[in-house]
């Protein structure tokens, strides 16, 4: 977590101090004030979780021109993925019909996404319930992929700022002349590449929020929209295959024939999608988040011991920053093929079900059987 105490007297200190470690950065040849200067500066340090990459963020926006004002609030707010299905029903007239014939408690169980608990005798009585359900799903995933794209996003721009601490650090080494060039021109890759992937992420989230704005039918009204800061956690259990199959049977048997087989299929390829997404998010997220933070924190004791120098900690905290872009990443995939999973299991029949690569959760692994 980024900590910005704009008036801290002793973060302030701590950036002066940072300021200074070009010139103790080689110890064996520093004087003994300079030598207590680095050890009481990688002290100040060690209280922040992300070191330099923290402090030189905190004099990065205090200097004076970078202190842009906030941009004005965006009118439209989806704090839920209930909201944006809500909004996507709005655009569709038509659905008023059948939404009054389900009646407002089963409206509420699909706006929240708890459709398994929709009795499957629906799909005979309701005329126009598969469309119901359909731009519930398209206004819900649109909703996940602009969150996740904003959350993933950050973490870039984390990684970014660990970059630009070694770069800076860097330059200042050069210009006292205890780093040659060659040595700064590596750092200063690495801040360039940070650079390329909040651009490409940058890109993909605002093609996501407008894609969102698209879905929703609001263009030329909306140009932004306010949404949470994180997808909604992971259920800590999966629904097991018994339930899965107990489901896809009870919906097939409110179908004809053909189309039951069909759903039949269909289920198959979605209960894969949901249970290999599961497992892949759960895995991100209790081993490897959480070795990844293990090594973080090992470094930065590391670091304040002198055991570790500041480019070890820099790169960490870089590395940790991918790590978590590639759990929300798994997390988004997860969500995804749930709502697939819940639209099949209403006799939903998806173009494709979600590619489990890391990169694209709207990405078409495997076409439906239909």
């Amino acid at each position: 977590m980024i900590h910005r105490r704009n008036s801290s007297p002793a973060l302030r200190a701590i950036a002066l101090g940072v300021l200074a470690l070009p010139l103790v950065v080689s110890a064996q040849i520093a004087p003994a004030p300079a030598e207590k200067n680095w050890r009481d500066a990688n002290d100040a340090v060690g209280q922040y979780k992300r070191g330099h990459a923290d402090i030189l963020k905190w004099e990065k926006e205090n200097m004076p021109a970078a202190k842009d004002q906030e941009q004005a609030a965006a009118s439209l707010s989806l704090m839920t993925s209930e909201d944006a299905v809500r909004q996507a029903w709005r655009a569709h007239r038509e659905l008023v019909k059948p939404m009054n014939r389900i009646g407002d408690a089963n409206v509420d169980l699909i706006a929240k996404g708890r459709w398994t608990e929709l009795d499957p005798m629906l799909q005979r009585r309701v005329d126009d319930l598969d469309e119901l359900l359909e731009v519930a799903v398209q206004g819900r995933k649109a909703w996940l992929q602009a969150v996740a794209a904003r959350q993933v996003l950050k973490q870039h721009r984390d990684a970014q700022d660990a970059a630009e601490a070694g770069n800076e650090l860097g330059r200042r080494m050069v210009s006292v002349g205890n780093w040659s060039k060659l040595q700064q021109a590596q750092v200063q890759l690495a801040q360039s590449s940070a650079q390329m992937n909040v651009r490409r992420a940058q890109y993909a989230a605002t093609q996501a929020e407008a894609a969102l704005i698209k879905t929703l039918q609001l263009t030329g009204m909306h140009t932004a929209v306010s949404l949470p800061e994180r997808l909604p956690d992971l259920p800590a259990q999966a629904l097991s295959s018994q339930v899965l199959d107990g489901r896809a049977a009870a919906i097939a048997a409110q179908l004809p024939r053909a189309e039951g087989m069909r759903s039949g299929a269909n289920a198959r390829l979605a209960r894969q999608a949901y249970l290999s997404s599961h497992a892949l998010a759960m895995s991100a997220r209790e081993e490897v988040l959480k070795v990844r933070e293990f090594i973080t924190e090992e470094t930065v004791l590391h670091y304040n011991g002198m055991l570790k120098s500041v480019w070890d900690l820099l790169g960490e905290v870089s590395s940790q920053s991918q790590a978590v872009a590639s759990a929300i990443e798994a997390q988004r995939d997860f969500w995804m093929a749930e709502t697939d999973l819940q639209w099949v299991l209403q006799g939903g029949a998806p173009d494709s079900f979600v590619s489990l690569g890391g990169s694209g959760g709207g990405e078409p692994a495997a076409a439906a059987a239909h």
